[in-house]
């Protein structure tokens, strides 16, 4: 038995609440659960009962059996010392066996649900959470209300703004608090795309933009430190465009000391990828991006028409990347330009998550409204997660509905945190 259940029905009283006892025939009314702790301590604080018709507010702890408090040696810890209440699906102590108390030996009251707990309730709990299912409640998906649904999806794409803009904001700190470097960084491994994101990610730490707005009004330059620190420049290929980043190379390399963070051409991979997602062709049109705006950060955080900030991505490689996926190697057709859909995947990705972790930093919650409009107003990505979403019904119009549907699979799905999820409480109901 989960403790996850135990904080399900405690959270939500779904169990029999008359008549509620102690293990020791103390009589317990509920007249506040208390809310879910998800740091450190006791499971719920801020709750009140009466015991005895004796008021007490303080925390609750959960286990599966009694014997786990003495296990986990809370008895020995004076953070649970404000425990009120032990909620237990198992009292496994013996008749007089050994009690429960704090640590400053005050016996600790204690309450079983397993015997006051619907069956069926656990049936279905075991069988969604026991699915084979990808999504665990494929099957019963359609019985939940609309409005039930809507509120989930609105949970998890907070939720997935406020992890996002946690993981800009570690970035900011990377960079030593430099807003412009952290929009450039973003920006990399969001055009590595997951395949390429690691190595692209450390590319960005080794060619710091600094450097890079040195020899801004010089694409070739850019390019060559690029390519040049990301291995790719160690090729057999001796047209007269690779030679010359060759030699821009041999000496920026040495001027900034590149040289020595240079990655391997193994780092990359290559296999399964579509020409235009190829991580030369990537490069290229990343440094036209850094060539063509002279501040990154204030395009993605000041522009607020969604057409202009689009229009701005949209930028076409240097003439050797528009008939060349690779070095040497020509293609027979021309090679289109960063298109729309690269840009709002760029926006969806880059700029919504900037803009998450500036309004925290800000304390401007301006900035969280402007991320949602954005996403509201850009059409949904489609890959397999949105699909298996779309044959169930769940309806995903907008890039706020596949972000949410996705953080919905990755971090409730997946992980069968089924009783976390307002569908999956639904259900259980």
């Amino acid at each position: 038995m989960p403790e996850a259940f135990l904080y399900f029905l405690w959270q939500y009283q779904y169990f029999a609440t008359q008549h509620l006892t102690t293990t020791d025939g103390e009589v317990v009314q509920v007249l506040r659960p208390g809310f879910r702790n998800h740091d450190s301590g006791p499971d719920f604080t801020n709750a009140r009962l009466l015991i005895n018709d004796v008021e007490w507010v303080g925390t609750v702890e959960m286990h599966t059996r009694t014997s786990d408090w003495l296990a986990h040696r809370h008895q020995f810890d004076r953070a649970y010392d404000n425990v009120i209440l032990h909620v237990v699906w198992e009292d496994d102590r013996p008749v007089n066996g050994r009690r429960v108390d704090r640590s400053n030996g005050t016996s600790l009251p204690t309450i079983e649900l397993s015997s006051r707990t619907d069956a069926i309730l656990l049936d279905r709990y075991r069988l969604l959470t026991g699915s084979p299912d990808v999504i665990p409640c494929a099957g019963q998906f359609k019985s939940v209300s609309p409005l039930r649904v809507t509120s989930m999806l609105d949970k998890a794409m907070l939720q997935r703004l406020e992890r996002k803009a946690e993981g800009v904001l570690a970035v900011f700190k990377q960079t030593g608090s430099d807003w412009e470097e952290t929009a450039y960084r973003l920006l990399a491994i969001n055009m590595g795309f997951k395949v390429n994101a690691a190595p692209i990610e450390q590319l960005s730490r080794s060619v710091s933009l600094k450097v890079i707005h040195k020899h801004r009004d010089q694409i070739h330059q850019v390019e060559a430190m690029l390519f040049g620190t990301a291995g790719l420049l160690e090729t057999q290929v001796s047209d007269e465009y690779t030679a010359m980043l060759v030699r821009e190379y041999r000496f920026l390399g040495a001027k900034y000391s590149l040289t020595e963070k240079q990655l391997t051409e193994p780092a990359w991979k290559w296999g399964r990828l579509r020409p235009a997602n190829f991580p030369t062709l990537r490069l290229a049109q990343l440094a036209r991006l850094l060539t063509k705006h002279p501040s990154l950060f204030s395009l993605f955080v000041s522009t607020t028409d969604l057409n202009v900030l689009l229009k701005s991505l949209q930028v076409t490689p240097s003439d050797y990347w528009q008939s060349h996926y690779q070095f040497g190697k020509l293609t027979g057709k021309g090679i289109p330009a960063l298109g729309n859909t690269a840009a709002e995947n760029i926006v969806i990705n880059t700029v919504v998550p900037l803009l998450a972790a500036y309004a925290h930093h800000r304390e401007q919650p301006a900035y969280i409204d402007r991320a949602i409009t954005l996403l509201e107003a850009l059409p949904p990505e489609k890959n397999r997660l949105t699909d298996s979403w779309d044959t169930l019904g769940l309806g995903i119009q907008t890039a706020f509905d596949s972000q949410a549907a996705i953080e919905l699979y990755n971090e409730f799905c997946c992980v069968k945190k089924c009783l976390s999820c307002q569908i999956g409480a639904g259900i259980l109901k």
